[in-house]
C-alpha cells in the first residue's frame, strides 16, 4: 500500500522471548524497511499493561492511540473485541491469507474457541512440550501413570507455574485433557457462556488428579511459582527436573542456557496447542502499515524463517504453497531439541474456550492448590 510508505508502526506484545525479538529485530525490521519502507518499532510489555494502556485510550476517546498491531491471544482477544477494542474485520486485506491459509480451519477460524470473524490474522501456530535431561533421565514419562511414579521418583523436583500463567493453565490443561480423554476436554474449546458447574462437571476427575500430585510437587503444591520464567530458570539451575512451555527448548539449548542432552517430549495423551495471533488496535494510528507488517509476516518466507530460526509451527497451508516452498519448509533439519512437526500435529489437543479459561483457573486454585 502507497499509504504505508515512510510510517513508523508500533507491534506490541510479551517481550520475554530474547530469541523472537532478536527475529524481529534482525530480520523482519529490515525487509518492512528495505521493501516497504516501513519501520517497524518493536513494544515488548506484559500483555495486562499493554490491554490497560488500549482500554485507558478508548474510554479516554483518544483517536489516535500509542498501539497499532498487537500480538494478542485468547481470553485477552475475546475482552478486547467485545468491548469494541479491535479494528476489523482486516484480514480481507491480507494477500497471503488469502492465498496461503485455510480460512475455516479451527486454527484460523478460532481463537480459544472464540470466533476470528476477521479481527485477527494468525502468524504462528504453538504447542506445549515437556522436557527433561536425558543425560539423568533417559526414559521420560509418557502416560499419566508414569508421570505420577515420575514425581515420586524426583520429590519437590516437579512443579508448574501457577495457573494464570499462560504456561501453568496450559499444563493443567494438557494434565487434565489426558485424565479426561481428548474428546471429553475439547468440548471445553467450544464453550461460548460457560458456567463453572458445567466446566467442573467435565474437569473434575483432572482436578483430582493434580490433588494426588501435590505431595510429591515442590513445595509439596502448597504453593506454586508465579510465572513460566521462574519455572525455566528453576531447570535450568537443576532446582527442577521438569520443564515445559509452547514451543521447544532449542532456544535455551543454542544459547547455552540449557545443555545439549536436554530433550522434549509429548505425552500420549496429547498436549494442547493454539496458534498466536495478530490484531490491530481501533484507534491505531498507521493501519495501512499495521496492514503491510502483518501481511509480511504471514509471507512464506518470513513464515519459513521463522520456522528454521524460532521452531515455529507455519500458519500457512502447505497444500496452497508453490511447489518451490513447500520443498523449503520439508527440508529444513531438525536440530537436537525439536520434535517433528508430524509428531506434535499428531498429538494436538484444542485449547479450552476463552469464556472457560479463568473458571478452570478458579477451579484449580479452590481445588488443587494446598489442598
Amino acid at each position: 500500500m502507497e499509504e504505508a510508505k515512510g510510517q513508523t508502526v508500533s507491534w506490541y506484545g510479551w517481550g520475554g522471548s530474547e530469541p523472537r525479538n532478536t527475529w524481529i529485530e534482525k530480520v523482519l525490521t529490515p525487509r518492512l524497511k528495505e521493501r516497504y519502507d516501513i519501520t517497524l518499532d518493536l513494544v515488548g510489555m506484559d500483555i495486562n499493561d499493554i490491554l490497560t494502556q488500549l482500554s485507558g485510550e478508548m474510554q479516554a476517546g483518544v483517536s489516535e492511540g500509542t498501539i497499532d498491531f498487537i500480538w494478542i491471544n485468547g481470553e485477552n482477544f475475546y475482552s478486547t473485541k467485545k468491548n469494541g477494542y479491535l479494528w476489523g474485520p482486516f484480514c480481507e486485506y491480507l494477500p497471503n491469507f488469502n492465498e496461503y491459509c485455510d480460512k475455516d480451519a479451527a486454527d484460523n477460524a478460532y481463537d480459544f474457541g472464540s470466533p476470528t470473524e476477521g479481527f485477527e490474522a494468525p502468524y504462528a501456530k504453538a504447542q506445549m512440550h515437556l522436557w527433561i535431561d536425558s543425560a539423568s533421565h533417559p526414559n521420560p514419562p509418557r502416560t499419566l501413570q508414569e508421570f505420577t511414579a515420575f514425581c515420586k521418583e524426583n520429590p519437590g523436583k516437579v512443579t508448574y507455574p501457577q495457573p494464570g500463567d499462560f504456561t501453568g493453565t496450559g499444563f493443567i490443561e494438557c494434565l487434565i485433557a489426558g485424565v479426561v480423554g481428548k474428546d471429553e476436554f475439547e468440548k471445553l474449546s467450544r464453550m461460548t457462556d460457560p458456567t463453572t458447574e458445567e466446566v467442573k462437571a467435565i474437569v473434575d476427575p483432572g482436578l483430582e488428579y493434580l490433588r494426588s500430585l501435590n505431595p510429591h510437587l515442590w513445595n509439596q503444591g502448597a504453593t506454586f511459582p508465579a510465572d513460566s520464567a521462574t519455572v525455566r530458570s528453576m531447570f535450568a539451575d537443576g532446582e527442577l527436573v521438569l520443564g515445559m512451555g509452547y514451543g521447544s527448548p532449542q532456544s535455551d539449548v543454542d544459547n547455552g542456557a540449557l545443555p545439549k542432552t536436554v530433550k522434549p517430549f509429548l505425552l500420549d495423551t496429547g498436549t494442547v496447542g493454539n496458534t498466536n495471533f495478530m490484531a490491530i488496535a481501533q484507534n491505531a494510528p498507521h493501519k495501512a502499515a499495521a496492514l503491510v507488517a502483518i501481511n509480511e509476516v504471514m509471507s512464506p518466507q518470513m513464515q519459513l524463517d521463522q520456522y528454521k530460526e524460532l521452531g515455529n509451527i507455519s500458519v500457512l497451508d502447505m497444500e496452497k504453497l508453490p511447489a518451490e516452498d513447500r520443498a523449503a519448509f520439508e527440508g529444513i533439519e531438525l536440530k537436537g531439541s525439536e520434535l517433528a512437526l508430524d509428531e506434535l500435529l499428531g498429538a494436538r489437543v484444542a485449547e479450552a474456550a476463552g469464556p472457560v479459561v479463568p473458571l478452570i483457573e478458579q477451579l484449580w486454585l479452590d481445588e488443587v492448590v494446598g489442598k
